[in-house]
């Protein structure tokens, strides 16, 4: 029987229901008409429309980060493919699988500078891991299934599929299944050279001062990769600290997990980093927010490197043994040939090197005082911890101050609970991608951590959660600042607050009215359980907007490009370096 005719959108379609897809977030345009008219006429795809094309693609990464399968994104040529260049630049940085299927004018008008032209594989080339332009419906089966691989394989990240609208329409009876095409060239190295893990396994036998740096490669990895790390750690009693997007890989109950490292981390973790002996780093990237000064950055330590993206190994940080595998297959061969040769840590030496860093822990570093007087943001962020901490919340951020405060006092104990822009560090991320976590949850507790001004860059999605009726909970953490901005401002500008105060801020509890939302609102530390719990409770989309003390400032806080020693530890420091006769820096 000959094989049925489609039309390219149809083909396309297809495709992604054979890719396991079930969930598309995009907003319509002329070049993607026909895709439209295709979802139209079938059930087997969800689509959900948002107010502007860069909260589609955020709220993708949510769906994707929090489900681990690959966020789908659909948009229409120019501004729709120019307005989705920060979601897919964030997507990028912090290796988030997703395709992004772009709509393009016909092939026999590019370049022609017709309605709504974009060069968006021009444009979109330093910010996706790879894209394509379709030029014939006989490619695009093909095409599509080459992207699903190339998001999810390797290092995830975003892929751009641009689709002109000649081919949407043309016809052909050219479709191929997922399991007939394959990559010519790309194929990830994810088994892990025998020979290189017995080496690091001979070099953390010999550590005194071993410490596990880890990061969201270990989410990405799967879940299996987070249960290794934490075998890993455990069955040899090694410390272990975590950057901001690795954050849920290691149960931040554990006593071994010394909390995020770097520029906001805390002090045990960023001295026990300055002062190991052997660093074990696992899908991480020694991004300039956790190195801080490189030429200082854990100079005592032999450094082992497991990673999965080869243009990772010694791009930053020069290590002394890369393993390029996935770390999830890393870890596994780690702990078998460690068993097998029967190895373990030099008790005495642990001992010690434990002794130092519980009397750097004493130092208690987020301590904070919580008085009859205005809110203090760690204790709203605490508060809301410790009520929600046993319903399986799923938490969002926006950037600045409150996601620090998050990341520092929310603790993780399993992967794939907290969605934040790390590398890209994105104002309006944490809402669009609290929909999409809560479109791939729906039965979910999924909360927003918000800072007010990062909450007004994509405040529009009030109207997707309105028409889906999302339960997503918005927790502002309201200072009236761009607080992170007016921080570095106070410390390092001598208090020269230019343009970072929010002086027209809208009532956010009539604004969640008005979008059929709930509003609530704290300004007393007496208040906040009461409300938060109203916000659990509330079966709706809820806006709690939480004032804080205005200008109470995130620590501790190693100024950029300063070494971990230089710790801000409060607002009356200037460094913290004392040093012991042993060279240690000391509390």
């Amino acid at each position: 029987m000959a094989p049925a005719q489609m039309t390219g959108s149809q083909m396309l379609l297809k495709a992604l229901v054979d890719q396991g897809v079930d969930t598309i977030f995009g907003y319509p345009g002329g070049a993607v008409l026909p895709i439209y008219d295709a979802l139209h006429q079938q059930n087997a795809l969800r689509h959900i429309l948002v107010r502007h094309e860069q909260a589609a693609v955020h709220a993708a990464e949510g769906y994707a980060r929090s489900t681990g399968k690959v966020g789908v994104v659909l948009v229409t040529s120019g501004p729709g493919a120019t307005n989705a260049v920060t979601g897919l630049t964030d997507a990028l940085m912090d290796s988030i699988p997703v395709v992004c299927l772009t709509g393009q004018v016909p092939t026999h008008l590019i370049g022609n500078d017709a309605f709504q032209e974009a060069d968006t594989t021009g444009i979109t080339r330093p910010c996706t891991k790879h894209n394509y332009l379709v030029k014939a419906v006989e490619d695009l089966p093909r095409i599509v299934h080459e992207a699903f691989y190339v998001a999810r394989s390797g290092r995830p990240g975003p892929v751009v599929v641009d689709l002109p609208k000649d081919v949407l329409q043309a016809k052909g009876a050219c479709y191929l299944a997922p399991g007939e095409v394959k990559h010519r060239t790309y194929r990830p190295q994810v088994k892990a050279d025998r020979t290189t893990i017995e080496a690091a396994v001979e070099m953390i036998a010999k550590a005194e001062r071993p410490l596990i740096y880890f990061g969201g490669g270990v989410i990405n990895s799967g879940d299996k990769a987070s249960r290794l790390l934490t075998r890993f750690a455990r069955d040899l009693g090694i410390p272990c600290t975590s950057t901001l997007m690795g954050l849920g890989a290691f149960p931040a109950s554990d006593p071994l997990f010394l909390g995020m490292l770097g520029m906001h981390g805390t002090y045990e973790a960023n001295l026990a980093m300055y002062h190991c002996d052997v660093m074990i780093a696992v899908g991480a990237r020694f991004d300039d927010r956790v190195t801080g000064r490189l030429d200082e950055f854990a100079p005592h330590s032999r450094k082992i490197h497991i990673d999965i993206d080869p243009s990772s190994i010694n791009k930053n940080v020069v290590v002394d043994l890369p393993i390029v595998a996935d770390v999830g297959r890393a870890l596994d061969a780690l702990l078998k040939v460690w068993k097998a040769r029967g190895h373990k840590l030099a008790p005495k030496a642990l001992k010690a090197w434990w002794k130092q860093i519980e009397e750097w822990r004493a130092r208690d570093c987020l301590k904070y005082t919580q008085s009859d007087g205005p809110i203090k943001p760690q204790y709203a962020i605490q508060r809301l911890y410790e009520l929600t901490k046993d319903r399986n919340a799923y938490i969002t951020t926006e950037v600045g101050q409150h996601q620090m405060w998050a990341a520092q006092f929310y603790k993780f104990e399993k992967p794939r609970h907290w969605m934040t822009s790390g590398g890209l560090g994105t104002m309006g991320y944490g809402f669009p991608s609290a929909v999409g976590v809560q479109i791939a949850h729906p039965d979910a507790l999924v909360i927003d951590i918000a800072g007010e001004a990062s909450f007004l860059m994509n405040i529009q999605e009030l109207s997707t959660v309105a028409q889906y009726g999302l339960p997503v909970k918005v927790f502002i953490i309201n200072n009236q600042w761009m607080g992170m901005v007016r921080q570095w401002q106070e410390l390092l500008h001598g208090k020269r607050y230019s343009q970072t105060y929010m002086a027209s801020l809208p009532d956010f509890v009539r604004l969640a009215e008005a979008f059929g939302a709930v509003g609530l609102k704290a300004t007393r530390p007496d208040e906040v359980d009461d409300k938060i719990m109203e916000m659990i409770e509330t079966p709706k989309a809820v806006i709690f907007d939480c004032q804080v003390e205005p200008e109470e400032n995130c620590f501790p806080m190693i100024p950029s490009g300063a070494a971990h020693y230089d710790m801000l530890l409060g607002p009356e420091d200037k460094a913290v370096k004392p040093v012991s006769e042993e060279g240690m820096v000391l509390v």
